[in-house]
């Protein structure tokens, strides 16, 4: 059968009849100082070091995305010429010398690519009946091929020159900064081009991530060697999944099922940790880089943070933490912030995010193997299917065990230190009910608890979109910016429930999200990557760079929501509003 992405729930129903599987866990330690890669140029050593801390760019990523017109051999040449005739003391003016003679900044390393598949003419407009919204459907779906791109053969043909890593398939980028492709961005672009009917183009995309995942063994958080410290939320066997139940393409997910498997071993096996909790051993997953030095685009921005520290240990657990953050893909978020006590500091410097138990990593590694057990259901291997109906099985009761509080009605992340759980709202916390990582019987029981939740903590008061938390310290993942995966997260998992309060929130949710995203762009003609959750239709703020526009997650959500509510098998009906 195809895993219906509305249905995951229904597969425990069978699952919970496989038998258990024991697995040991790996938990990484620190002991000695471990780089982002292994390049001299991108990732360490003193060019690095000296080009950042003289800030001869306003964004830090803007030097390692550069390309290099020589050799690496004759940039170091030349940069070793560079410190001999100033003494190792070049001047702000001698170091922008040095970059513009050895590197390009507006590289040729990326070939706008229009996708062949595209269409102005999806069968999603003709479901549409409102103008107002088909017209903007077609918007949405005609800023595909902005987005388009394709590695230069250039790059191909001299790798060693560019921080971009080379894959074989033209992808969508997110867009503004993110020239490259991105991992849990992609679930969401992804999603968008299957409803805009573009297969061809979405099949590709997952290829390169695939390729990524054959050659490194794991997907990094971007296509970028300095990413290769760090992974990102991993979606891609919720990826094949939705191609498959598009396409009913079963012979793509033959051919790749062993480097799914493989993508998903990686996580077992790298990110997860043994908790005693009320008495139990429970295995879960957390995010953990394994590299504790200044993310290369960011490098001096981490220098400064992790500064505040006294000593050289305190200070590589800081840049682990900064790259744990990244790694979940909400960089940054008082949600990885801790005092002593457990309880939030406002300051970036008190990251601590491998100490966190997250609820949406574990419910999307938990129905992954849901997912990768259904496919080899499908491929005839009986034996690996029950491997990881096992696993789903074990992750489905820590799931419930350690995350779901019975007196809230909801799941809140994991303090590792304390043990006990982070009782704070952020919309990760309905990640279950949208991954359907719960007890099917009890499924409207759930919807029901966590509508109750939403309402308690007040979220409808804020009318441009659910907010990523009330802190609101200006950090990017955090109030007032409210975000596009998020939104489908929250509104998703209440309406598959059933329940009627949580399909009442997720309805006039939808609504709410889909004004402030055409508002936004009736009013500046672009999509931004994340909105503000207090003023209908303006673009979010805050973090370490400036919104986006583009933008790649942000097209495919609405698509999904104006798909899942406003077409004619499933049009949303007008709510009233509370």
């Amino acid at each position: 059968m195809l895993m219906n992405t509305e249905h995951w729930p229904l597969i425990v129903a069978w699952i919970l009849m496989i038998s258990f599987v024991h697995c040991k866990p790996r938990i990484v330690s620190i002991s000695d100082q471990r780089q982002s890669c292994e390049s001299f140029v991108y990732c360490q050593g003193p060019l690095l070091d000296i080009v950042q801390r003289a800030r001869l760019f306003p964004d830090s990523k803007t030097f390692v995305d550069m390309s290099q017109t020589n050799s690496p051999e004759e940039t170091f040449a030349n940069f070793n010429d560079l410190m001999d005739t100033t003494e190792n003391h070049p001047t702000k003016e001698q170091l922008v010398e040095f970059i513009n003679r050895n590197f390009l900044q507006n590289s040729d390393e990326l070939d706008y690519w229009s996708p062949e598949d595209y269409t102005q003419n999806p069968r999603i407009l003709s479901q549409i009946k409102d103008k107002e919204l088909k017209k903007f459907t077609g918007d949405l779906i005609n800023i595909w091929p902005s987005l388009g791109r394709k590695v230069s053969e250039k790059v191909f043909k001299n790798p060693e020159k560019y921080s971009l890593i080379p894959v074989p398939n033209g992808f969508i980028i997110p867009g503004g900064r993110f020239k490259e492709l991105y991992y849990w961005d992609s679930y969401w672009i992804i999603e968008g081009l299957l409803i805009s009917d573009m297969d061809k183009t979405a099949k590709g995309m997952i290829e390169n991530l695939l390729f990524m995942v054959e050659k490194y063994g794991f997907i990094p958080n971007g296509g970028r060697i300095y990413y290769l410290n760090r992974s990102q939320p991993p979606l891609l066997t919720l990826m094949a999944n939705i191609y498959l139940e598009k396409t009913k393409d079963l012979a793509f997910i033959h051919k790749n099922i062993a480097l799914l498997d493989k993508e998903l071993t990686y996580w077992i096996e790298k990110k997860t940790i043994d908790i005693n909790f009320n008495g139990n051993l429970y295995r879960m997953a957390h995010y953990q880089s394994e590299s504790n030095t200044p993310r290369p685009e960011s490098y001096i921005e981490d220098i400064n943070t992790c500064s505040y520290f006294d000593t050289i240990k305190s200070q590589e657990h800081c840049y682990q933490g900064l790259k744990s953050g990244a790694e979940s893909g909400w960089d940054f978020s008082s949600r990885w912030f801790f005092d002593h006590e457990g309880g939030i500091r406002t300051n970036l410097t008190h990251i601590d995010a491998q100490r966190v138990v997250p609820v949406d990593l574990n419910a999307f590694l938990c129905v992954s193997f849901a997912i990768l057990s259904s496919f080899y259901m499908q491929l005839g291997d009986a034996e690996s299917a029950q491997k990881w109906a096992a696993l789903f099985e074990q992750w489905l009761n820590s799931i419930q065990e350690v995350l779901y509080n019975e007196e809230d009605g909801i799941w809140y992340d994991f303090d590792l230190t304390l043990s006990r759980p982070r009782k704070i709202f952020y919309p990760s916390n309905f990640a279950p009910l949208w991954a359907g990582t719960y007890n099917p019987i009890f499924k409207k029981e759930y919807g029901r608890r966590a509508a109750t939740y939403f309402n308690r903590m007040e979220i409808a008061q804020f009318k441009g979109g659910i907010p990523t938390s009330l802190d609101g310290n200006n950090e990017q993942w955090d109030m007032p910016n409210a975000w596009p995966p998020l939104q489908e997260i929250v509104i998703l998992g209440l309406w598959n429930t059933g329940e009627k309060q949580a399909r009442k929130i997720a309805k006039y949710s939808a609504e709410r999200w889909l004004e402030a995203n055409l508002r936004g762009f009736n009013e500046q003609n672009a999509m931004f990557e994340k909105y503000d959750s207090t003023r209908v239709g303006q673009y979010g703020g805050g973090g370490e760079y400036e919104v986006q526009k583009g933008f790649g997650w942000t097209n495919g959500v609405a698509l999904k929501l104006i798909e899942k509510f406003y077409t004619f098998k499933n049009k949303l009906e007008k709510t009233n509003l509370p």
